[in-house]
């Protein structure tokens, strides 16, 4: 049978029962503002039931507080996180797109391409008209320099942007490391409280914040599994193991965790990179991490697009043979992507990847005739090694579908390329001032020498080698009117050789063939050179414009998830106020129950005691 006073415990569990759910209010009404936060609620449970001797068989024994648990959706979690992670990814890319279009602004408040190359071509115009006159003359070859300058300045300002992609790459890496170490720490706490009984609510909302800014760097997956009895697999031992992976690789397990490093690259993908730029690898075992797959997301995605984007142009091609010789191997490829010197990306010297074997080589040559490639290798490959490699696809670069800085400086190596030689072309057909053969009128400057390339090596036929003087040496940042012309305007061809009368100092027949460069000639994407920025513009802008819209989507929805996230896990201070009056009112009434039940037992044993 029950105590006489079996009563009074009853009502004591109320009174500490509903003192912990105000307690429990009060804390989430103090919290209502810190991030991160989850609301708590106390789990109250009827206590187990008293066996007496009575018909009724069981008497209910009061309350029990279970636990003061967070309330928390980890299906809204997940849905966040993914679409923070897109959020991530196309804010990073809209804001790098905006910058690579203040680049290729051309309007009334910038002086950009389009009003400089048309400068150049009126000062043509009007020199044709009295070739002899060494002032129109030096007036065109200043303007053409202008040209060169832009394309300059264009190569530098997109050279900082790839940059600045860089140095946040550094700064991301090490943000997710330090991220991680606190994971791995506060799962360590987190264990230590739960497997005492205890719940570490804190602690968690603390670990949730964390893979919140986590997931708009990188994607990310969480799981949580319950530590069990490997003898009782039923019986759960109140610690869990949590794991975090980004971009499909695990970050965290539990209380470890693995470190990112960026590691310098010794050599240059792309013939216009800026040098050192990093790659990631994981510290322990020198492993990739997977920044651009399909599985990626997030900001980091978005700045190694920015600054590795190829559109999917890397070179690649199929290993013919191998020939050995003193220096090294020599490697024949067939079948490149890249067959037009014009358009070659990749740098003197590199590494090329064969069969996922990284072989280093220090030049190459492409012969036009038997469409092959052959690069000068470093290593002396053996008999079994060549035969591996044989027939395999070698590829110098990743293949990155987005429009990054390398695509742009591909398209504006193209163009000068393009245009230098159909330029060069007409002026070395022609005759200067004084009835001598003209040379190149636009040149590569060495970076680090200064010395000029006028082309003498390239003829025309699509054969170059990068020891040679190709146009290969020329590019965006180097292009320069040659010094020769540019001191002596004289040098400049105005007529060809076919029509020169050294007695007409105004023969103008190249001149005025000149003239068709700027629309009439077929030279970049179909149309002429007036029409190269246009396309650089329309690449930009379907990219800057995907990225708002997709930006703008992906605001909303997170906004949409997180608002339903907190529906469920944040504090709405109305239901806080009805649930302080509730609680209120329970311990007010639990409080009268100890009353009333202190007056029975004072009737019981006072007066009618014998």
């Amino acid at each position: 049978m029950a105590s006489t006073f079996f009563g009074l415990n009853i009502a004591a569990s109320a009174l500490g029962a509903f003192q912990a759910s105000v307690n429990t209010t009060a804390n989430n009404v103090s919290n209502v503002k810190t991030p991160g936060y989850s609301r708590q609620e106390a789990i109250l449970q009827a206590a187990e039931a008293l066996r007496v001797n009575q018909k009724y068989g069981t008497a209910g024994s009061g309350v029990d507080i279970v636990a003061i648990k967070q309330v928390r959706d980890i299906y809204y979690d997940v849905k966040y996180w993914e679409s923070n992670s897109k959020l991530g990814l196309y804010e990073s890319r809209l804001y790098y797109s905006q910058q690579i279009e203040d680049y290729v602004l051309d309007d009334d408040t910038v002086k950009g391409f389009s009003t400089i190359m048309t400068e150049m071509f009126n000062a043509l115009d009007t020199l044709k008209t009295s070739t002899g006159d060494r002032d129109k003359r030096q007036q065109f070859i200043s303007k053409a320099q202008n040209l060169a300058n832009y394309f300059d300045a264009i190569s530098t300002g997109f050279s900082k942007i790839q940059d600045s992609c860089n140095q946040e790459i550094n700064s991301q890496v090490a943000n997710i490391n330090s991220i991680a170490e606190k994971i791995a720490s506060l799962n360590k706490q987190i264990n230590l409280l739960e497997l005492q009984g205890g719940y570490a609510n804190e602690l968690r909302d603390e670990r949730a914040l964390l893979v919140d800014e986590l997931s708009g760097i990188v994607s990310v997956e969480c799981t949580e599994t319950k530590v069990l009895n490997t003898n009782y697999p039923d019986m759960y031992l109140g610690g869990t193991e949590y794991v975090v992976k980004i971009n499909g690789q695990t970050l965290v397990n539990n209380y470890e965790y693995n470190q990112l490093e960026c590691v310098a690259r010794e050599y240059k993908v792309n013939q216009s990179d800026n040098d050192g730029l990093y790659d990631i690898f994981w510290k322990e075992n020198q492993v990739p991490l997977a920044t651009t797959s399909g599985i990626a997301s997030g900001s980091l995605k978005a700045l190694f697009e920015t600054r590795d984007g190829n559109n999917r142009d890397n070179f690649s091609a199929t290993v013919e043979g191998f020939k050995v010789t003193n220096q090294g191997t020599e490697m024949t490829l067939t079948g490149a992507s890249i067959k037009d010197v014009k358009n070659m990306t990749m740098d003197h010297e590199g590494i090329i990847v064969v069969h996922n074997t990284e072989l280093k080589y220090t030049g190459f040559s492409y012969d036009a005739d038997t469409d092959t490639y052959t690069f000068q290798l470093e290593k002396k490959l053996t008999v079994p090694e060549q035969a591996q490699l044989k027939n395999k696809k070698a590829e110098i670069g990743t293949s990155i579908d987005a429009m990054g800085i390398p695509y742009y400086m591909a398209q504006m190596n193209t163009f000068v390329r393009t245009f230098c030689q159909e330029f060069n072309n007409m002026h070395r057909s022609g005759l200067d001032a004084n009835g001598d053969d003209a040379g190149s009128f636009f040149v590569a400057v060495g970076i680090t020498d200064g010395e000029e390339y006028a082309f003498e090596d390239f003829e025309g036929t699509g054969s170059m080698s990068t020891s040679g003087d190709s146009y290969y040496r020329l590019t965006a940042q180097n292009m320069s009117v040659a010094n020769a012309i540019i001191r002596d305007p004289l040098k400049m061809a105005t007529v060809s050789k076919e029509g020169y009368n050294p007695d007409d100092v105004d023969k103008n027949d190249l001149a005025i063939k000149m003239m068709d460069l700027k629309s009439k000639i077929i030279m970049f994407r179909g149309g002429g050179a007036d029409s190269f920025l246009k396309c650089l513009i329309s690449d930009n802008s379907i990219d800057t414009e995907k990225a708002r819209v997709f930006c703008k989507n992906f605001d909303n929805l997170t906004s949409t998830i997180d608002m339903r996230r907190m529906s469920i896990s944040g504090v709405d201070e109305d239901e806080e106020a009805m649930n302080l009056l509730k609680f209120q009112n329970a311990y007010n009434l639990a409080s009268r129950m100890v009353q009333t039940m202190s007056e029975m037992y004072n009737r019981l044993i006072l007066e009618t005691g014998v």
